[in-house]
């Protein structure tokens, strides 16, 4: 081979893995948003918009209730977890069936879409897929872009927010 010739790194996505592209990665979580922890997490997030806070307000901008605040619907699926199911690149051991041939995953980014406002009250479903896996080379080798998109839709089947996180694993 001549000395200057591409050497591609050995695959770091398993078959198996790739075969989950466009899949659902776990079962659809549905939850209430619930008036309280809407207002804690705006509150934690030092979001004092009155849409969230005052119903008055909420009515005369033209809002059937209350509003959470956008990214709430990310926090409220979320079930407590010990800080014992933490592995050691931060992450939380899940059990996912992502594998990769890889030692850490690194947050890569978050791109997010809000069609319609999620109002206190609302029931929302969160649905997961894994949207793409890629390897891709960098200045210190190897490494694999993992996107997985979460789908929330309310009780009446509308979408009201959507989520593209980007994980970055080596």
């Amino acid at each position: 081979m001549a000395p200057d010739a591409a050497v591609s790194a050995p695959s770091l996505i398993p078959a198996e893995t790739l075969a989950l592209v466009g899949q659902r990665l776990s079962e659809p979580v549905t939850i209430t948003i619930d008036r309280r922890e809407a207002q804690r997490y705006a509150h934690a997030v030092g979001d004092e918009n009155p849409l969230y806070f005052d119903e008055d307000a909420a009515n005369a901008a033209g809002y059937r209730t209350l509003l959470a605040p956008p990214t709430f619907v990310s926090h409220a699926p979320v079930p407590p977890r010990s800080a014992s199911q933490l592995r050691v690149d931060g992450l939380y051991n899940t059990g996912e069936r992502v594998r990769l041939l890889v030692d850490r995953m690194m947050f890569g980014g978050e791109e997010w879409d809000f069609p319609e406002p999620v109002y206190v009250g609302d029931v929302v479903t969160a649905e997961t897929r894994l949207a793409a896996l890629d390897q891709k080379d960098g200045s210190k080798g190897p490494f694999v872009r993992v996107v997985r998109e979460t789908t929330y839709t309310n009780g009446e089947g509308a979408v009201v927010a959507r989520a593209r996180q980007i994980g970055i694993a080596r």
